[in-house]
């Protein structure tokens, strides 16, 4: 059982010195939780006050968990300058968990207070609930009792479970001591050290009831199967938490990681065929290639993860000249909602094939990919920045020089509100050549769009070019809410899409609006290739705002410029906006393979395709 200690912070007693020494003293000798009480019916303690004391107690002690036994406040009487506010605490409680991550329980709920002199037996039968009993103690001596219940009469330790302060945030919907024994290990619950780098993306917050973090494909396995007992909780699947849905995250339920298959192999150097692990990210791998001279298309950030980006397209800065991520795709590993291990190639479930290059979120489990990559040399790297007074004027002759310019350069647009009537303008450019006099050439029209006010061209291999994105660290992604981002393509930049893109930009509703340039080599392969069908389009766009309502109402009146969406980019989980990312006849033989590989629908928080529903007509859609 585990056995605890409650200290009075109300009493005389409840000194820092005294407070300090116990609560060490307790978890020297191997006790799980120490509860901060105070006597809140009399008003003012006398003491320390609880959320000082435990602050100190924690800063003091490494191990033990701390408990503070107040209820959240509701309703404070807004004369009453000692109330308590519910946010002020909800503050206290966070920083808390930042001082001793995993070590903090504050909810009283999380122990179960014994008498003073309660006897082994007593504490035995309070300890049956599964929580951790707790005793009030005043001295040494007290604390040196209930060490030798935990000791055991032979004195020797007892085995020990998870601490008590990480069970007592166990949520009751999953089965927490059901995890595959190839999981355990590496699982990290909203009580572990850790949790805060594992709970939030990019740009999500979330609060996941356990994380699974595979190794092997059969740990992939097993963490499905693990899913398939769950299928009551969300599911989010992620490879490095950049996807911009930010459904790799979720509230109370299960996100399986695949971080940890990162590694990035050379199968045969004559074909120039890689194999790469989901969770490798697109810096990583640049940097990997770029010793053979090599390189991989993917997006236009360093720290997007293989498996997201992999299984929907990869719309990037080499992508004109070199096609989309899935053009270089040869066969993919997965694990599929059975659990079973396969091989999608050509050759091997090719039906499967097609459908991972571009919905692969629905289908399974990406534990590696095999890639032909292109010989890339040095490039043109160009990071620009100019001034317009007249941002439709700018966007059309944008629109002008990306979509003509030649298949070997690669230029996106990214701009946002504009301030007093200007607005700042970024481009992000390759020029696939080594000549530094072709770049120039290439990249001298778009100065056109405006003042130039910095810039940054450097010739670099690929590996430079990713290596825009910082490193995670072990703190991990610190998203937070909820994003709203809209995505679409575009046939052509017209003059009249400037016109209502820019009447849009000057709304304010939206911060972040990126023009990706398409064509060249994206536009070689024949539509059904894949289940990313969209070749033809010149640009995709993205739009993000920080209220949806406001999105929504400025997003609108652009409909009839677009032709289909790309998942990527797109938070509306509307069903019809399966219709634009997958026209009519592609979106039904997507729900025929789900009804194969996935009948029970338990890949189903990304864009979900039913296998349940049928697929409307593009003109019942938008009836």
């Amino acid at each position: 059982m585990d056995i605890g200690v409650v200290l009075d912070a109300s009493s005389p007693a409840g000194t820092t010195r005294d407070a300090t020494a116990l609560a060490r003293l307790a978890e020297k000798r191997g006790l799980d939780l120490v509860v901060i009480a105070g006597n809140e019916a009399a008003g003012q303690p006398a003491g320390l006050d609880v959320w000082t004391a435990a602050a100190w107690l924690a800063g003091a002690t490494s191990r033990i968990g701390i408990g503070v036994a107040v209820a959240a406040p509701s309703s404070p009487d807004p004369t009453d300058p000692e109330a308590p506010y519910p946010s002020v605490v909800t503050k206290a409680q966070g920083s808390l968990d930042i001082m001793a991550e995993g070590r903090i329980i504050s909810d009283p709920a999380g122990w179960v207070v014994a008498p003073r002199d309660a006897k082994p037996e007593e504490l035995a039968t309070l300890a049956g609930a599964g929580l951790p009993v707790v005793v009030p103690v005043d001295s040494s001596e007290d604390i040196e009792r209930l060490a030798a219940l935990v000791a055991g009469p032979d004195g020797g330790s007892a085995a020990r479970r998870r601490p008590a302060a990480a069970r007592a945030r166990r949520l009751p919907t999953i089965d927490y001591d059901g995890l595959p024994a190839s999981l355990a290990e590496t699982a990290i619950e909203p009580g572990d050290p850790g949790y805060r780098a594992v709970s939030a993306t990019y740009l999500r917050g979330g609060a996941p009831g356990v994380v699974l973090r595979p190794r092997t494909p059969a740990e992939a396995s097993d963490a499905v199967e693990f899913a398939r007992r769950h299928r009551h909780l969300p599911l989010g699947i992620r490879s490095a938490g950049h996807g911009i849905s930010g459904r790799s995250t979720n509230q109370g339920g299960l996100v399986i990681d695949v971080s940890a298959m990162n590694t990035i192999e050379v199968l045969d150097p004559d074909r120039r065929l890689v194999r790469i692990g989901p969770g490798a990210t697109w810096k990583q791998i640049a940097a990997a290639l770029t010793p053979y001279g090599w390189a991989l298309g993917s997006g236009d950030y360093g720290g997007v993860g293989v498996g997201g980006l992999a299984t929907a397209a990869g719309i990037g800065l080499l992508s004109r000249s070199h096609g989309l991520t899935i053009d270089h795709l040869r066969s993919v590993d997965l694990v599929l909602a059975d659990g079973r291990q396969v091989r999608a190639s050509r050759d091997d479930n090719p039906e499967l094939f097609w459908a991972v290059r571009g919905a692969g979120a629905n289908f399974g489990i990406a534990t590696s990919f095999e890639f032909e990559v292109d010989e890339v040399g040095e490039v043109g790297w160009a990071q620009l920045v100019l001034l317009s007074t007249d941002i439709e004027e700018s966007l059309r002759r944008y629109g002008e020089f990306a979509s003509t310019a030649p298949r070997d350069t690669t230029v996106f647009l990214v701009t946002g509100q504009p301030r007093q009537g200007v607005s700042s303008i970024q481009l992000y450019a390759v020029v696939d050549s080594p000549d530094p006099d072709t770049v120039v050439e290439r990249l001298t029209p778009f100065l056109e769009l405006g003042t130039l006010t910095r810039q940054h061209v450097v010739m670099t291999p690929y590996s430079g070019v990713m290596s825009n994105a910082a490193d995670i660290g072990p703190d991990g992604h610190q998203g937070f809410g909820e994003p709203h981002s809209r995505s679409a393509f575009l046939p052509a930049l017209t003059a009249d899409f400037a016109r209502d893109a820019a009447a849009m930009l000057r709304s304010g509703a939206v911060y972040f609006f990126e023009l990706r340039a398409m064509g060249g080599a994206i536009a070689d392969p024949p539509p059904d290739e894949a289940s990313f069908t969209h070749r033809a389009p010149a640009f995709q766009l993205t739009a993000m705002a920080g209220n949806n309502q406001r999105l929504n109402a400025v997003w609108e009146p652009l409909r009839p410029h677009f032709d289909g969406l790309y998942l990527s980019f797109e938070t509306d989980l509307n069903p019809k906006r399966l219709l634009d990312a997958f026209p009519a006849p592609v979106l039904e033989r997507l729900r025929d393979l789900k009804r194969r590989y996935d009948p029970d629908n338990l890949f189903r928080d990304n864009f979900n395709i039913d296998p349940k529903l049928t697929t409307p007509t593009a003109k019942e859609a938008i009836a």
